[in-house]
C-alpha cells in the first residue's frame, strides 16, 4: 500500500504567475520520499539513515508535469517503492489536486554511499527489509 500525505501550495513555491515554480516540484518530491522514508523506518529518515552509516545522495530525479498547481491548493500525494537494488533504491511519487486531477509524478532513485568514501555500499539490512516490505506482489 502507496504511502500518502498532502501538502499545501505556498505563496513562496509559486512564481510571479502564481503557479508553482518548476524546481520547487523537485523538492516536493524530495520532500515526500523523506515522509515516506521516516514513516517505514520509524523515525526521521535523515537520522535513521545516518545512525545506519549511509549517507543517500539521489541518482537519478524524474518529474513529469501533469496540470498546474497555485497558490493556496492542496495536493495529496503518494510514494512508493518502485525498486529495490544492491546500493540503491526507487521512490515512485505521485501527486493530484482536490478534484483527483494528476498534477505531476516522478521517479527518485537514491544511492548508499560510506560518508568516509563518499562510494557506493550495499543497503543496510534494516533499509532493505523496511522497502521491501512496502513493494507489492
Amino acid at each position: 500500500m502507496p504511502f500518502r500525505t498532502s501538502r499545501v501550495i505556498l505563496f513562496g513555491d509559486c512564481d510571479p504567475g502564481g503557479v508553482v515554480y518548476t524546481p520547487r516540484v523537485a523538492h516536493f518530491v524530495v520532500e515526500a520520499g523523506l515522509a515516506f522514508l521516516s514513516q517505514v523506518l520509524g523515525g526521521p529518515a535523515a537520522r535513521r539513515l545516518f545512525d545506519m552509516g549511509i549517507l543517500p545522495p539521489a541518482r537519478a530525479l524524474s518529474i513529469e508535469f501533469l496540470h498546474p498547481m497555485t497558490w493556496d491548493e492542496v495536493i495529496d500525494i503518494e510514494v512508493s517503492v518502485e525498486r529495490v537494488g544492491e546500493h540503491s533504491f526507487t521512490m515512485a511519487v505521485g501527486a493530484a489536486n482536490a478534484e483527483g486531477t494528476g498534477t505531476f509524478r516522478g521517479t527518485i532513485t537514491q544511492v548508499t554511499v560510506s560518508p568516509q568514501t563518499l562510494r557506493p555500499v550495499p543497503l543496510p539490512i534494516e533499509l532493505r527489509a523496511a522497502l521491501e516490505k512496502t513493494l507489492s506482489g
